[in-house]
């Protein structure tokens, strides 16, 4: 059962809210074979036991700080599945089912969408062909602002249709081709929202416009080394302002959180992280926060 927060049971047009339910899905077969298809994209085979109790250590984290971890027990060819956070948006008005720019992902959305409809969750509008987008290139930076980049999964006709459904005040970044296809980045790759007014950002990818927005909004930023960049420094959960949820392994960048007055918690990311290259925010679809 979901929760329910003044009266809602859903909404999450916010990236730092309190979190009070969370959807994730723990590695199965199909991600303990990724490396089996290189269109996958990950970097060594996968050991499935490490990655199931490394899953397992992030959700029994975000129990303890004050989600209601829902559990998407479905199974997919697609090993990314465990990304909850890209195959659809869940905002005040209902779940958004997009379609991945990445072909391997594309019976993902409707896994999920079973998983909503299931739950109450009206379906506010989809993302048809040719438009493609993909949830890591969104993100709420004020719950009446959301931002998308246009990036190599996420095209100008997918752009135009969630905008549409969303309406509002919807502002588009054009993100770095930087390694193209075979190392993609997402908007959420160089940018993570920690309270209303601080976002850790990885400069060197930062699309100016967004720069600038930042500073119009008054929003402090921390900067994340290029070092750290790989390791999945620039991607970190927050499960409520200033309470956050990083990835193992990035030391300068969990300091600089601490020192701008973050409470930073960590969890071993090896395997369900590094490896298919998805950090805290990928691993969750938020789907009630407030």
């Amino acid at each position: 059962m979901i929760t329910s927060v003044a009266g809602r049971a859903f909404g999450a047009q916010s990236m730092t809210a309190p979190l009070h339910d969370v959807l994730v899905k723990r590695p199965g077969p199909a991600f303990g074979a990724a490396f089996d298809e290189p269109a996958h994209g990950f970097l060594h085979p996968v050991d499935l036991d490490l990655a199931r109790r490394e899953h397992d250590a992030f959700t029994d984290l975000l129990a303890s700080l004050g989600a209601r971890v829902h559990r998407l027990e479905t199974e997919v060819a697609s090993p990314d599945l465990v990304y909850t956070y890209d195959p659809l948006l869940v905002s005040d008005r209902g779940a958004i089912p997009l379609r991945p720019g990445k072909p391997t992902r594309l019976g993902e959305p409707a896994a999920i969408e079973a998983w909503t409809h299931a739950a109450g969750i009206p379906t506010l509008g989809r993302i048809e062909a040719p438009g493609s987008i993909e949830g890591g290139d969104t993100f709420w930076l004020r719950p009446d602002l959301l931002c998308i980049g246009r990036t190599l999964r996420t095209n100008s006709e997918g752009v135009r249709q969630l905008a549409a459904i969303v309406g509002g005040d919807v502002r588009v970044f054009d993100v770095p081709y930087w390694r193209g296809p075979a190392d993609l980045i997402h908007l959420l790759s160089v940018i993570s929202p920690l309270a209303d007014d601080l976002a850790l950002v990885f400069e060197p990818l930062l699309p100016v416009g967004l720069w600038e927005l930042l500073r119009e909004l008054g929003i402090r930023s921390i900067p994340v080394p290029e070092e750290e960049f790989a390791t999945l420094g620039c991607n970190v959960l927050a499960v409520r302002p200033g309470v956050v949820i990083a990835a193992d392994g990035n030391p300068a960048t969990a300091a600089a959180m601490a020192a701008a007055g973050c409470e930073v918690n960590t969890y071993p990311a090896f395997e369900i992280g590094i490896n298919g290259s998805g950090g805290p925010t990928c691993l969750t679809r938020p789907i009630l926060r407030g």
